[in-house]
């Protein structure tokens, strides 16, 4: 009749409720029969007993989910509607049994009101208690349309959506084979081995008295199979929720290292761990070795710089027996190794070009940090040095004006979204010096043979001993010597000799000074200039 652990009283009462069905089987006398109006008294109680050991279960289940709803919640909604199914059945039932008595004393209104008190009764005042006919017309009826057959279905259906309850919450075996042995309405066999409906064979013939204790039996296995199901339902609200045995403080920081007039921000809070078990922390392939506190260990060497993301599944068994994946991830920056020396006498930029820059604030990754620019802009374009390589740099300035300083202001965010700006870096403004031009690669004051000098397309400009790998523009330039019909000059109106001007060269003897004079050029930042003359002797 129950699963859980029934108390002394319990077991007697169902001692007695077999001992009462067989008696009245036998036809024993009214005088017996009306003794065991106590087994109702008993079984009555043990259902009150059972309703009110669930409404504290009840109460419970909205504690439960007035703390975490998302926790209890679900457990919750299927245990009320448990009770409402209970309550249903249950109800039904009660309303037989009224049904019952008020028949068998209707013909003594007066003695029927007082033995029933609105949906309960008095099992003392009942007049008729023994009457056989009342149960089998109101429950067996006719042609199977006793309301019996009803109330089969309904035992049936409450049994198995009790079951469908446990199986979807966890299940439980134990609970579930109490209910099929408890809540069974099933035909059978009479004595003479015929199949007789379930209504038939608990219900025909039967006295009043035995027609409520046998339902009374009914409402409490309906509340004890109520009871199993509830009480496994509120088990399963903590039964996957991890224990812990261990608590540790943790502290964990923005970052480790804050400038003058920054914030230091950390998080600081408890972990709770179980020292009985240890998770299992892979990351790709690789099962993370843990210290003596049970936390993993990863290492890595990256191979290139950059932003960099990694995360893995952290696994631990719950209570119930399950494991819990606990996926996470985490990003880091690689930056190249360097080292930061400043050559504070020689902050120099030279206008008009890109001059390369970089930029670094101590705990903060690159893309934390900005740059503005007085007396210049950031440019996207780059600049060689004398191997024709770039130069290395993450910011490239370009000078407006060489008259006054660049002032670079580094501005920098922190976690927070804290933006720090920091007291301007000037560097001085040059102009970029003048270049030295060249024919037939000499220089001033050298010498060249008539057949080289012929043999040159053009004059150009070079500066020599410059870090800056610049090209300059020849824009024109003239030709000079003084020979027997006098002075010989012509010009270009380009880098390039003309036609003239190598008729002129080959109308040289040697000893001769060639003059290139009046040079015209242009430099990378747009300026017109003006270089020295070439003085050469031909030889």
């Amino acid at each position: 009749m129950a699963h859980e652990k029934l108390s002394p009283r319990q077991k007697m009462i169902g001692m007695m409720y077999l001992v009462l069905t067989a008696m009245l089987a036998l036809n024993v006398s009214k005088e017996a029969v009306k003794a065991f109006m106590r087994v109702d008294k008993g079984l009555t109680t043990t259902v009150k007993n059972y309703s009110n050991k669930n409404n504290l279960i009840y109460a419970e289940f909205t504690r439960a989910d007035a703390e975490n709803h998302t926790k209890a919640g679900k457990y919750k909604e299927s245990a009320f509607a448990v009770k409402e199914r209970a309550d249903e059945i249950f109800d039904y039932i009660q309303n037989l049994k009224i049904e019952i008595i008020k028949t068998a004393d209707g013909a003594d209104k007066a003695v029927a009101e007082k033995a029933v008190i609105g949906t309960d009764y008095n099992i003392d005042l009942i007049a008729k208690y023994d009457e056989s006919n009342v149960p089998s017309q109101i429950l067996v009826a006719s042609n199977e349309t006793g309301k019996g057959f009803a109330l089969k279905t309904m035992i049936n259906d409450y049994r198995n959506f009790l079951i469908q309850t446990l199986n979807e919450n966890g299940k439980n075996l134990s609970a579930e084979d109490a209910l099929n042995k408890s809540l069974t309405a099933e035909d059978g066999l009479s004595e003479d081995k015929q199949k007789e409906p379930w209504p038939n064979l608990m219900f025909q013939t039967m006295p009043v008295v035995g027609a409520l204790a046998l339902l009374s039996r009914i409402q409490v296995d309906v509340r004890n199979g109520e009871t199993e199901v509830i009480n496994h339902l509120y088990t399963q609200i903590d039964a996957s929720s991890f224990k812990f045995n261990k608590l540790d403080p943790i502290v964990i920081p923005d970052v480790n290292y804050v400038t003058l007039g920054s914030n230091y921000n950390a998080v600081v809070f408890i972990s709770a761990t179980d020292s009985t078990q240890q998770p299992v922390i892979t990351v790709g392939d690789q099962v993370l070795p843990l210290d003596e506190k049970g936390k993993g260990v990863y290492s890595v060497r990256p191979s290139s710089t950059g932003s960099k993301t990694w995360g893995g599944i952290i696994s631990l068994r719950a209570p119930d027996g399950s494991v819990k994946p606990y996926p996470f991830s985490a990003t880091y920056t690689v930056g190249e190794p360097n080292v930061i020396c400043s050559p504070t006498a020689m902050n120099v930029m030279y206008a008009g070009i890109p001059n390369p820059l970089d930029v670094s604030v101590p705990g903060f990754n690159p893309n934390q940090i900005t740059i503005r620019v007085v007396n210049g802009s950031e440019t996207a374009e780059r600049i060689k040095n004398i191997n024709g390589e770039n130069f290395r740099g993450n910011y490239f300035i370009k000078p407006t004006s060489a008259s006054q300083d660049v002032q670079i202001i580094v501005s920098t965010k922190d976690a927070n979204g804290k933006v720090t700006s920091y007291k301007p870096y000037p560097f001085r403004v040059k102009k970029i010096p003048k270049p030295e031009g060249t024919f037939a690669n000499a220089v001033s004051g050298g010498t060249v043979s008539k057949s080289v000098a012929l043999a040159q397309t053009g004059v150009y400009a070079k500066l020599e001993g410059f870090d800056f790998n610049l090209l300059y523009k020849i824009t024109g330039f003239s030709i000079f010597y003084s020979g027997r019909m006098g002075d010989v000059e012509e010009f270009s109106t380009s880098g390039n000799l003309t036609s003239k001007q190598k008729e002129a060269i080959g109308g040289m003897t040697r000893g001769q000074t060639l003059i290139i004079e009046k040079i015209k050029a242009v430099g990378p930042d747009g300026l017109p200039m003006e270089l020295r003359p070439i003085v050469l002797k031909l030889d």
